[in-house]
């Protein structure tokens, strides 16, 4: 392989969502083409109506394998799924049929990664309903890859900017999330997110942990997590040589990260982390109803494979109309590219 342009797959998410339409769109700029060479997974006939929808000025090539991929901007190579009949999807609703597409492109894209076919993987929105309703009950994404990776360390790594947030859990009910902050699933979370920041060019990173309670529990006022698990943790962290700082209340600790601060910071469950995340990089534009941009990307640690998502869902709500952002996706596939180029 070319080591100058990975070959990355890319998994068109759910076909009645904005997937395929984010991917086409990213795929028409002719610079993703000079970083990278990119190849869909999907249905070609959900991705010809994309480009429709999307009004782009695109052809479609359908390959049966990787070597078969023409790589050439302004043609879109797509690996047409073979083991999935196409049946009319309608956008913005939640089937099965749907659920099925969407899992079955992400599991070729691990496949063909595993299979050093590929440097590395970006992945589409997908909605958990539709894949539970196929008969794939898994949470999310990074549940699927982590289980045919068989990855038991791993985490979820939103990047926008200076902001770097690794979660210490994801998608589990909160009160189970609060359950979940023990001191050694901490303290491989904070591993992680140095090691991340290492690979991203960041020598010595700085990081930031949060606080489970309100105030970082104030002094055990609020909780004892933090004087339990979080404070060990962190001083087990500081032992192995790891910057990092914290307990922090989360709303003094995002800002500073923000401003540069912390080179990445720990959350300790879902939302924690997600909605200061989104708050800086989805921006929402009144007068269309619509979002303006949508940035930011996901990133799975610890997998032995590279796994960049997009950080955001299928939109039913716009599904269909052409006015879904690209920005997210286009950066997911940057920074796939920067990684694969530092892990070749």
């Amino acid at each position: 392989m070319n080591i100058n342009r990975p070959i990355i797959a890319i998994s068109m998410g759910d076909p009645a969502g904005i997937g395929p339409e984010v991917a086409v769109k990213a795929l028409s700029q002719p610079h993703v083409y000079e970083m990278c060479r990119p190849v869909v997974v999907g249905k070609a006939r959900a991705l010809a109506e994309a480009i429709k929808i999307a009004r782009l000025n695109l052809t479609l090539q359908t390959i049966e394998k990787i070597s078969q991929a023409a790589f050439r901007s302004g043609t879109i190579d797509v690996l047409d799924l073979k083991n999935v009949d196409w049946q009319e999807v309608v956008f913005g609703k939640i089937s099965a049929q749907a659920g099925k597409i969407a899992f079955e492109a992400v599991r070729t894209v691990i496949e063909l990664a595993l299979a050093k076919k590929v440097e590395a993987t970006v992945t589409g929105p997908i909605n958990k309903e539709a894949l539970h309703l196929a008969g794939h009950h898994f949470p999310g994404h990074t549940e699927i890859y982590a289980h045919y990776t068989n990855t038991s360390d791993f985490a979820m790594l939103l990047i926008y900017g200076h902001l770097r947030v690794i979660h210490v859990s994801t998608h589990v009910a909160l009160r189970q999330a609060c359950e979940l902050v023990k001191k050694e699933r901490i303290l491989k979370v904070i591993k992680l997110l140095h090691e991340a920041c290492q690979k991203l060019g960041i020598k010595s990173p700085r990081i930031g942990v949060a606080g489970l309670n309100p105030h970082a529990s104030d002094g055990g006022l609020f909780g004892a997590e933090e004087k339990e698990e979080i404070m060990p943790a962190i001083r087990q962290a500081k032992s192995l040589g790891l910057a990092v700082e914290g307990p922090f209340p989360p709303d003094i600790l995002f800002p500073m990260a923000k401003g540069g601060y912390f080179d990445g910071c720990v959350a300790m469950y879902h939302d924690q982390g997600h909605i200061p995340f989104k708050l800086l990089g989805f921006n929402w534009n009144m007068v269309s109803g619509s979002m303006r941009s949508v940035n930011g990307v996901n990133i799975t640690t610890g997998l032995p494979i590279i796994r960049v998502s997009v950080d955001h869902g299928t939109a039913f709500e716009i599904a269909g109309k052409g006015i879904a952002s690209a920005d997210s996706m286009i950066q997911a596939i940057e920074y796939a590219a920067k990684l694969a180029k530092i892990e070749n």
